[in-house]
């Protein structure tokens, strides 16, 4: 859970220097500049973020019910931010002579690798968060793996081919690749090209056997 509050005082809501008013995203914002690699939302206060944004504690209330509330709309907004990223990655391979996978795989490495805050709140509260942390970074991976499972099916067509569980495939995916970005957040960089070799190496094994499997399936 987040880091717990002291009680509030009306002294916190007088400070001169302070903003009258503020939005959720100036909010999220403001707690997005506190994480990173090193540092989750699991471990800041409100008054961290309620300094950081330059507004009174209590005035944090007016915008989230508490620290818990902020970091889910973080993690929903990060899982809406890299689909985006990743669907754009897609539409590029579709359009070019390089592979889906390899490309998408890259694309992930480029947001990890670009202090992209957003990303390092998926990868750390999926594993270090709250319970119910956990549940909203699943809940954004199950949309990944949706999408994924669309596009697997998709290609495999394209092949001639059918999948053997296309959702399972999509979500053995999904969960390798979140997890070896975790470990690549604590490697350096001159690592990226031997795990994105990897990943696409896994992947295309994932999707090879779903085929297989699929080929041994007797038809309906």
């Amino acid at each position: 859970m987040t880091a717990p509050e002291q009680p509030l005082s009306a002294h916190d809501d007088l400070h001169p220097a302070r903003k009258a008013s503020i939005s959720r995203d100036d909010l999220l914002a403001a707690a997005l500049a506190l994480v990173g690699p090193h540092r989750s939302v699991s471990t800041l206060s409100l008054r961290e973020v309620a300094r950081e944004a330059g507004i009174a504690p209590n005035s944090f209330y007016r915008q989230f019910r508490d620290m818990d509330e902020l970091t889910v709309a973080l993690i929903d907004l990060a899982g809406r931010s890299l689909r985006t990223i990743i669907g754009q990655a897609r539409l590029r391979a579709a359009d070019s002579n390089r592979g889906v996978i390899r490309l998408s795989v890259e694309t992930f490495m480029e947001q990890l690798r670009a202090d992209d805050r957003l990303m390092h709140v998926l990868l750390r509260e999926g594993t270090a968060g709250s319970d119910a942390f956990k549940q909203a970074v699943d809940r954004e991976l199950g949309y990944f793996e949706e999408e994924l499972k669309g596009d697997l099916v998709r290609l495999a067509a394209l092949d001639g081919a059918r999948l053997h569980e296309p959702a399972l495939a999509a979500k053995a995916i999904t969960r390798l690749v979140f997890a070896m970005g975790g470990t690549a957040m604590d490697l350096p960089a001159e690592k990226d090209p031997e795990l994105i070799e990897q990943m696409a190496q896994m992947i295309r094994m994932i999707i090879t056997g779903s085929r297989a499997l699929a080929r041994q399936a007797p038809t309906a």
